[in-house]
């Protein structure tokens, strides 16, 4: 019987509990600002990236389109350094428009990415971008913003259209390359 009473002695601790709940939401909280502090601090280190490119009236007739979701930006080549200036390291639902003049990514509650025809430099498919891993692979854009080079990543809703749009946007990238250099030789 006496051990009976101590057992329900525990159970019922209340100030024992509530003091380690209220520890654990601190700590919690803790984390949370600090994980703040280190995006806001990511977005002070790169406030020198220019702002991106104005999204025009028209785009022009689209070549591929589709929709997906945006998984964010990195700096080229280093899939774990988010770029969160302008708005380029939120996540969210997007449709892509591949046209002539350059790729239309719309997210809907974000800033709209316009990337124009000569900024782009390739397209690949890879497992992943900005610590996000997805089995069924990313399409990865890489671009440059006033000189920096930068990966863009969007998973389609049918993951098995990635390959027709690194297709397009590489044959598109040559196209203006092409365009580029018969410009300057004239």
């Amino acid at each position: 019987m006496r051990h009976l009473a101590q057992e329900q002695a525990r159970v019922t601790d209340w100030p024992g509990y509530i003091g380690w709940t209220v520890g654990l939401l601190i700590v919690i909280g803790l984390v949370y600002w600090l994980m703040r502090q280190g995006w806001n601090w990511r977005r002070t280190l790169q406030s020198g990236l220019p702002p991106l490119p104005a999204v025009p009236a028209d785009a022009g007739p689209a070549i591929l389109e589709t929709s997906g979701r945006y998984h964010g930006s990195t700096t080229a080549g280093n899939w774990l350094d988010r770029v969160v200036a302008h708005g380029l390291g939120n996540r969210s639902r997007a449709d892509l428009t591949l046209t002539e003049r350059g790729l239309l990514v719309l997210r809907p509650g974000d800033t709209d990415l316009w990337i124009p025809a000569q900024a782009l430099t390739g397209a690949r498919q890879d497992s992943g971008i900005a610590g996000k891993v997805v089995p069924a692979g990313i399409l990865v854009v890489t671009w440059t913003l006033d000189g920096t080079a930068i990966d863009s990543g969007v998973r389609a809703d049918h993951p098995d259209e990635h390959a027709a749009w690194v297709e397009a946007v590489e044959a598109l990238v040559t196209r203006t390359k092409t365009k580029k250099t018969e410009e300057a030789a004239t």
